[in-house]
């Protein structure tokens, strides 16, 4: 456990909704984080993934000039909002960088549920539910992050999120990127494979990027978590 870190741990999936251009997993109410740097209490909704078949082309950041195949988002929202609340920080989104290396068990029941919703619009209740510890690298490899500032990266990419970017990748064997490029399509005719679904990388502008642990202005160390919640709805979709 990190010091300041509050995490409350209820539900599983209770709805479906579609996000554009990629397999999403709902949350349900989810879980709820606060401290950790965090201005206020979030609650967990969805999870989704970002990906190429080129397997250092699927993210949507990069470090130190590097990219990788997939890319994760837990999102969650601010649970308290009012009209006085700075709405730069709207919405905390966890973000986990994927790369090529040996097969994740843990995500094997996700692999597995994509053959279920091929085509835009469908849904499936997965037969084996999974925690979100199951899809994660080990806590004590969670201590390094990025926290900054940006936007969201589907339209209208508005300039409301507070991101923590996990400097530890999360490892799949080749065959479970690839199933995401070969598996789900962006039309119901599925002719057009649903891949490279990643925004191109932005300038960083006059943005101010914080690094844990980094000299001088330290963050607080968060529970590398939210992680509760079980996967037990899937939806695809495609970007309206």
């Amino acid at each position: 456990m990190c010091k300041g870190v509050d995490v409350k741990q209820p539900g599983s999936c209770t709805w479906l909704c579609v996000h554009g251009g990629q397999m999403m997993a709902s949350l349900g109410n989810g879980a709820t984080i606060a401290g950790g740097g965090l201005a206020s209490p979030y609650r967990a909704k969805q999870l989704h993934l970002h990906w190429s078949r080129v397997l250092d082309a699927g993210s949507e950041h990069s470090l130190d000039g590097d990219r990788f195949a997939m890319e994760m988002h837990i999102v969650h929202e601010k649970e308290n909002k009012n009209e006085a609340q700075d709405p730069k920080d709207e919405i905390a989104v966890l973000a986990f960088l994927v790369e090529a290396g040996s097969k994740n068990e843990g995500f094997q029941p996700l692999v597995e549920a994509l053959s279920a919703i091929p085509k835009p619009m469908m849904s499936t209740t997965m037969t084996k539910s999974i925690s979100l510890f199951d899809l994660l690298p080990k806590q004590e490899k969670l201590r390094h992050y990025y926290r900054y500032l940006g936007s969201l990266t589907t339209p209208g990419c508005d300039e409301k999120v507070v991101w923590t970017v996990f400097a530890e990748p999360i490892q799949l064997h080749v065959d479970q990127i690839l199933a995401f490029s070969e598996k789900l399509f962006y039309d119901s005719e599925q002719t057009q494979k649903m891949t490279d679904n990643v925004r191109p990388l932005q300038p960083r502008g006059q943005r101010p990027v914080f690094r844990s642990q980094a000299p001088g202005r330290l963050l607080p160390l968060p529970l590398p978590a939210l992680l509760a919640p079980t996967l037990t709805c899937l939806v695809a979709g495609f970007l309206r």
